[in-house]
């Protein structure tokens, strides 16, 4: 498999690139660039291969929100310098997926400390099966593992900022923490919320569309014009921009709803294209049809 890190399409190869038995794809790796967008004063987004980092730089040194891929570390690591010098003190791990976390093992052996959901700990440490992907995935190394874990919420004070670490439950999955940096007014997102594109949703390991809603409407209650917003995937955001995606997801899971009550197979919701006036726009990473057919398969099981 080839991949473009430049292409819409990448978020999602990225997921799948480790949904595949080994990591063979190392020319791949390779040809990944690391870009540096500026969010806030002190607060940065890394693009990479996989999900968004979040970087707090400051006198107090390097936080990291999630880490994408080992084999890219050094890139990763590279990017940060260019910012700030210090040392990568603290990791905080939006959820547990390997495209936001396989990236832990080389920070965690060299000192930082990893902070996730107590899902997430519990995911990492087992063999996980992806049943949208037909394939199964093994645990994570000990030095990847989060050393202290998140029940409901915790605050860090770190470089000069009240960093906010919150629990939404039964979202994108069942461990996903949402990363508020007060002072710069910046929230990171974890897979919540994709920028344009449509969201995959665990439903496997917990995740839901209504949880997905409610967990946006939460977020888009916690932000004001000038918030700025980094997603789990895509460009970095704003509430208008959440907001429109609320809405997306509220009409899709109404209309897919409205045909189960109906009684219409997965088959006929599919044939009528629930997603057809948003395709243009969202379907750069998600296929409509997967989006469609991960949809119906958590609202027919309620």
């Amino acid at each position: 498999m080839r991949i473009n890190p430049k292409s819409p399409r990448y978020f999602f190869l990225a997921f799948l690139l480790v949904i595949i038995s080994t990591f063979s794809v190392a020319q791949d790796f390779e040809k990944v660039q690391v870009e540096t967008i500026k969010v806030a004063d002190g607060i940065y987004m890394l693009l990479g291969l996989g999900g968004n980092i979040g970087v707090s730089a400051g006198e107090d040194g390097i936080l990291l929100v999630d880490t994408q891929f080992a084999q890219i570390m050094e890139k990763i690591k590279s990017a940060i310098a260019e910012i700030n010098e210090g040392p990568i003190r603290i990791v905080l791990n939006t959820h547990w997926h390997y495209d936001h976390a396989y990236g832990n093992e080389p920070l965690g052996k060299s000192g930082a400390l990893i902070i996730a959901h107590e899902n997430s700990r519990m995911r990492m440490t087992s063999e996980q099966n992806y049943p949208d992907f037909n394939m199964t995935m093994p645990p994570f190394p000990k030095e990847a593992l989060p050393v202290v874990t998140v029940k409901d919420s915790l605050t860090l004070h770190f470089n000069g900022d009240e960093v906010q670490v919150i629990h939404i439950e039964n979202a994108h999955s069942d461990a996903d923490i949402v990363i508020y940096f007060r002072k710069a007014n910046v929230i990171h997102t974890g897979d919540i919320y994709f920028t344009h594109l449509y969201p995959y949703i665990d439903v496997s390991h917990g995740g839901s569309i209504d949880g997905i809603i409610a967990a946006s409407e939460r977020i888009i209650g916690m932000t004001d014009e000038n918030t700025k917003i980094i997603p789990g995937h895509g460009p970095l955001s704003n509430r208008e921009e959440l907001t429109n995606y609320r809405d997306i997801l509220v009409t899709v899971r109404d209309r897919i709803k409205s045909q189960i009550k109906e009684g219409k197979t997965l088959e006929e919701i599919l044939a009528s294209k629930p997603t057809a006036d948003f395709d243009k726009e969202q379907a750069k990473a998600i296929p409509p049809e997967m989006f469609v057919k991960i949809v119906y398969n958590d609202l027919a099981k309620k």
